[in-house]
């Protein structure tokens, strides 16, 4: 009999946890994230790949943004990218991306020995080496991490460093996602 009530409970929980807004769900490294009241327009500023061909956040919009601003050079950031390649593993896909935008001098051969080394096998090696998008959206600090609607408008942002992989950062996520389609 506990057999049959323990999943049953267990998906009770669950179901009830799907109805927890966004804020509910801001705990553990995540309560640094601070949902905008509206979506901000975000800058149409070109950023460029390894092989120096331009992209627009426009080109990405169609599905939700996990965009994080770093640096080959600062240790926060070196710190959570193999979470954030993980959150990618886990729920990219064609609804959801994270992307990685390395901002200021950070050199190809570093960051490719950089994703290397540590195995960042599922986001993008994006750059802004005259830091000239990270200025137009107000990022003064790394690392930052600002997550965009399908529309292309930042709707979130969190400051520092965080555990993307961890539970809370995946329901946090799963929450966003399953909001669009509700």
């Amino acid at each position: 009999m506990r057999a049959v009530i323990l999943p049953v409970l267990y998906m009770a929980l669950a179901l009830g946890a799907n109805a927890q807004t966004l804020d509910d769900l801001r705990v553990g490294d995540m309560r640094g994230l601070v949902f905008h009241d509206a979506p901000v327009p975000v800058p149409d500023t070109p950023f460029i790949d390894m092989e120096d061909v331009e992209h627009r956040l426009a080109d990405l919009q169609g599905r939700y943004i996990l965009l994080n601003f770093w640096a080959t050079w600062c240790a926060p950031c070196r710190h959570e990218m193999p979470y954030l390649n993980t959150l990618q593993h886990e729920l990219g896909g064609e609804r959801f991306q994270v992307v990685t935008l390395a901002t200021g001098r950070n050199p190809p051969p570093a960051i490719r020995r950089f994703f290397e080394e540590e195995g960042i096998d599922a986001l993008p090696m994006y750059r802004d080496p005259g830091q000239v998008i990270a200025r137009e959206m107000g990022v003064f600090g790394l690392p930052i991490t600002v997550i965009l609607n399908p529309d292309g408008q930042e709707i979130a942002r969190l400051r520092g460093d965080a555990d993307w992989a961890s539970p809370e950062a995946m329901a946090l996520i799963r929450a966003l996602l399953a909001e669009e389609e509700g």
